[in-house]
């Protein structure tokens, strides 16, 4: 029987980290059975760049963004990850482009993208528990591990393609 590969596969932990981050994950199943993120897609139109992270506990480089807590609106979520994240700082309202279903993480998480194009950074984002590395890339040049909801997401905004309903 030939198995067709998974593209996020690839970005999935064995060992110790994956066992965290499935952990991490049911934590917040328990905790709030629907489970709401975002993510920001910080554009900078002058060097036609965007910013991204890579995760201590997770593969691959990803989109800035994380959970919305208990009493917090998408947009006070955005603002809050932004900046521990990336420590940036918006300076107009973003922009809802797309909401997705995650089914990879569970049955009922959803994620909000956010078009961020006014903006500052304070400084840049050095490593910390949770941030291994961080920084804005050009498009035409992503880092290579740059996972493929990432690239479907920029494919979306910048290329034009039709927005998944899946994340």
């Amino acid at each position: 029987m030939n198995r067709q590969a998974d593209p996020e596969e690839a970005f999935r932990q064995a060992g110790w980290p994956g066992f965290r981050a499935r952990l991490f994950h049911l934590y917040f199943l328990l905790r709030r059975p629907m489970t709401l993120g975002v993510r920001g897609l910080v554009y900078n139109r002058a060097s036609n760049s965007v910013f991204l992270i890579r995760h201590t506990y997770v593969p691959g480089w990803h989109l800035p963004g994380g959970g919305v807590e208990v009493s917090e609106t998408l947009e006070q979520a955005l603002v809050r990850e932004l900046a521990e994240e990336g420590n940036i700082a918006l300076t107009t309202p973003p922009v809802l482009k797309s909401m997705h279903f995650n089914r990879r993480s569970s049955k009922r998480d959803h994620v909000g993208l956010y078009l961020i194009e006014a903006f500052s950074q304070t400084a840049p984002k050095l490593p910390d528990h949770e941030i291994a590395e961080a920084g804005f890339f050009p498009l035409d040049h992503l880092p290579q591990e740059t996972t493929p909801a990432t690239l479907r997401r920029i494919a979306e905004i910048f290329g034009g393609e039709r927005i998944s309903p899946y994340w």
